[in-house]
């Protein structure tokens, strides 16, 4: 049995994992699958809600488990697990990022999205009247994140959908070799996604290398779209050679 952390991305919380949790239960292995700070059902009020924030929630929630676990991060919480692993490399046999920002030491979600400057979804977020805050377009989210998705998930999405912080987002990674360096990295692409494109995927990996790489014929929410096929390609990771043997 393999116990998974499961982080979800910008704008959403736990329940995007919905139909994973139970693929993976089924499959044996033990699930925990928290909100972020000011996400989800969490009531964390927004403006504390800080990188450090996010990587220390995850960090209390790890040691539930009583050996160290397979950590996901879909999206944007490719940031959040990299500095989760800088906290507690020693708690965590494997970090997975699911068509997710692979940072360097130093580098933030906004400046790896330079990269992409004519991203569809930052051209559909909706900015507060203070710029403290970013929400997505709803008419347009499922275009852009759930194109193949049923659309009772769509519509729990639209539900669910909250503003996200934009201090997590511009806040570099402070991540050594010695300690979230130590971590091995697997990396799930999502080969139709247009919120995280494949060119882009690889040209993170290529920085950062990952091994093994693995591919899903989805878009953005794999976790919608192929919630069987990703369980299993998660339960895969948690049967490469542990870390710690």
């Amino acid at each position: 049995m393999t116990t998974f952390v499961l982080v979800h991305g910008s704008w959403h919380g736990r329940w995007c994992w919905h139909r994973v949790v139970p693929e993976l239960e089924a499959l044996g292995h033990r699930v925990l699958a928290p909100d972020l700070p000011g996400h989800g059902d969490d009531a964390t009020p927004l403006a504390q809600c800080t990188l450090k924030a996010y990587a220390e929630s995850i960090a209390t929630v790890i040691p539930k488990a009583t050996e160290p676990v397979v950590l996901v991060g879909h999206s944007f919480a490719g940031i959040v697990i990299s500095q989760v692993a800088e906290i507690i490399p020693e708690r965590i046999s494997r970090l997975v990022y699911l068509t997710a920002f692979l940072p360097a030491n130093g580098q933030s979600l906004s400046r790896l999205a330079t990269a992409d400057r004519d991203n569809p979804v930052a051209a559909s977020s909706i900015f507060s009247a203070d710029q403290q805050l970013v929400s997505l377009d709803l008419e347009r989210v499922r275009e852009l994140l759930y194109a193949d998705c049923p659309e009772s998930d769509v519509a729990l999405a639209r539900e669910r959908l909250c503003a996200e912080p934009i201090s997590p987002l511009v806040t570099p990674v402070a991540i050594t070799a010695k300690r979230a360096g130590s971590v091995p990295r697997s990396y799930i692409e999502c080969l139709h996604d247009i919120a995280v494109p494949l060119w882009f995927q690889r040209q993170m990996q290529a920085g950062m290398p990952c091994d093994p790489v693995h591919a899903l014929l989805t878009g953005h929410s794999p976790f919608f779209a192929a919630p069987a096929e990703l369980a299993h390609l998660l339960a895969l990771q948690g049967r490469l050679q542990p870390r710690f043997s």
